[in-house]
């Protein structure tokens, strides 16, 4: 778990302030700030590592996956007031998560899912076991590489991440039914993608056969 000086200078470097603090000395004796960050940093011992995969799949970049990582964290800590019942708190911190890459995809423009290849920083034992899980063959990689971003992000997590029912709707920041929907339609997605890769799979290797016999 990170000290607490550690989210002190976080805070201090984002401007987050927890009304009525105003300053970073507040931040260790404000009730509200104390309870806030004691139970975001209890949120970074416990999930920091999935995080830090799921977001780094989205932007198949690892120093960036980390400092996004701080940043939902911090985000967290601004927006617990937010969190209505504790035991949703991950999918609460997903939802966050979710929204950190989606903004960072539409600012550079990524479009690409981005699988899980490498080991995380910081890893925990549901990290490990989510990279395990993903040895995804190079045409179910591109096939997922083609399905629309929203899309992408259902099936990560739920099928990765292992989201389902209202908690996958709450880190998605849509309804339940939309959530089922969203996962439908991403399935379906991914099942055209899949045989388009594999058809044209096939089509080159049939090509390459024949340029061999000539």
């Amino acid at each position: 778990e990170q000290p607490r000086a550690h989210w002190l200078e976080r805070i201090d470097v984002e401007g987050v302030w927890w009304a009525p603090v105003h300053e970073p000395a507040e931040v260790l004796t404000d009730p509200q700030a104390v309870a806030a960050g004691a139970f975001v940093e209890g949120l970074f011992g416990r999930h920091h590592g999935e995080i830090y995969a799921y977001l780094y799949r989205m932007v198949r970049d690892g120093e960036l996956a980390a400092d996004l990582t701080q940043d939902a964290f911090v985000k967290a800590y601004k927006a617990y007031d937010t969190l209505e019942k504790p035991e949703n708190a991950r999918a609460w911190l997903y939802q966050i998560a979710h929204r950190v890459a989606l903004d960072e995809l539409r600012r550079r423009k990524i479009v690409r899912f981005i699988p899980w290849t490498g080991e995380s920083r910081g890893s925990s034992p549901s990290a490990e076991h989510l990279a395990m899980d993903l040895r995804l063959s190079g045409d179910l990689e591109r096939a997922l590489a083609r399905i629309p971003e929203r899309q992408r992000a259902a099936l990560l997590l739920n099928e990765l991440h292992d989201l389902t029912g209202l908690e996958l709707a709450a880190a998605l920041g849509v309804s339940h039914i939309a959530a089922r929907a969203l996962l439908s339609r991403a399935r379906g997605s991914r099942r055209q993608a899949l045989t388009e890769e594999r058809a044209a799979d096939a089509a080159l290797e049939s090509t390459t056969i024949e340029a061999g016999e000539r």
